[in-house]
């Protein structure tokens, strides 16, 4: 049942925090910082006991083999793209790993996710993405898994690679879209502004909206941008690198659960940085 994965990443509180660990799936050298040792990365976020981890189908084993029921839910990436080197490839593609569903429920994941990307001038692979939304959809209904749909505005690769647009007129359409697409769960991107944040939640007709975490940035900022992002309506967030490239991935997990959880102030969530080891 969709509802009975919804609820592993949700919780008591309503609030999902997903660590996503999943970047060694696109074959960017870049990415890789942190994350060398998956088994060590892994173990080091599980035992800050955020909701979920998000990992793709060969690493997803290493987390379902931490022993005892309260491991964060899995959630399976589905899909690569090629689309964040620079320069950009001659030829671009979005594709699905085969039978997703399948695998998900074999890895007993709580959810799948799936790109809808918007690039400059890429028309292409915005429709392998929309094709990849409707292929997953219908299986998901059938199986009840819960299917999260991550719409990613990029700016022009030439400008420095993997870097999202945070143009809130760009953001709004491709949020609405994903949703009328059927995703139960949307990863957003931040927009410029964060307290203009509430129409993306808005836009998303109820459907719950998880923020992206964008790039690396102090703890403070990060700290103080999900506090706000929580009261402008965001149901939690999916962040990778401030986590995994944090000299300390399990204290701002814990800190950030702080604040998604439990309506932490920043200041307040910062001991858990400090009293970590």
């Amino acid at each position: 049942m969709k509802s009975a994965r919804m609820n592993r990443l949700f919780g008591v509180s309503g609030n999902c925090f997903d660590v996503a660990i999943d970047h060694g799936m696109f074959n960017e050298k870049t990415f890789l910082g942190g994350i060398e040792d998956m088994h060590k990365a892994i173990r080091i976020v599980a035992d800050a006991k955020p909701d979920a981890i998000q990992l793709p189908p060969g690493t997803a084993p290493i987390l379902q083999a931490i022993p005892g029921k309260d491991r964060p839910a899995l959630v399976l990436r589905t899909d690569i793209a090629n689309v964040y080197g620079t320069p950009l490839p001659r030829v671009l593609f979005s594709e699905v790993i085969n039978r997703p569903v399948e695998q998900a429920m074999a890895l007993d994941a709580a959810c799948v996710v799936v790109n809808l990307l918007m690039l400059p001038d890429q028309p292409e692979v915005y429709r392998a993405c929309i094709r990849n939304v409707n292929a997953l959809k219908r299986e998901c209904d059938i199986m009840g898994m819960p299917l999260m749909v991550e719409p990613l505005v990029m700016q022009d690769n030439s400008k420095g690679g993997y870097m999202v647009d945070g143009n809130i007129d760009l953001i709004l359409p491709l949020v609405r879209q994903a949703v009328e697409l059927g995703a139960d769960i949307i990863k957003a991107d931040p927009c410029d502004n964060v307290r203009e944040y509430h129409r993306i939640i808005e836009i998303a007709q109820g459907i719950p909206v998880l923020v992206r975490g964008g790039g690396k940035v102090s703890d403070e900022e990060i700290l103080t941008r999900t506090a706000e992002l929580m009261q402008q309506g965001a149901r939690g967030i999916v962040y990778g690198r401030n986590v995994i490239h944090n000299p300390n991935p399990g204290g701002i997990t814990r800190a950030l659960m702080a604040v998604v959880h439990d309506g932490a102030r920043p200041d307040a969530a910062m001991r858990f940085l400090k009293d970590a080891v």
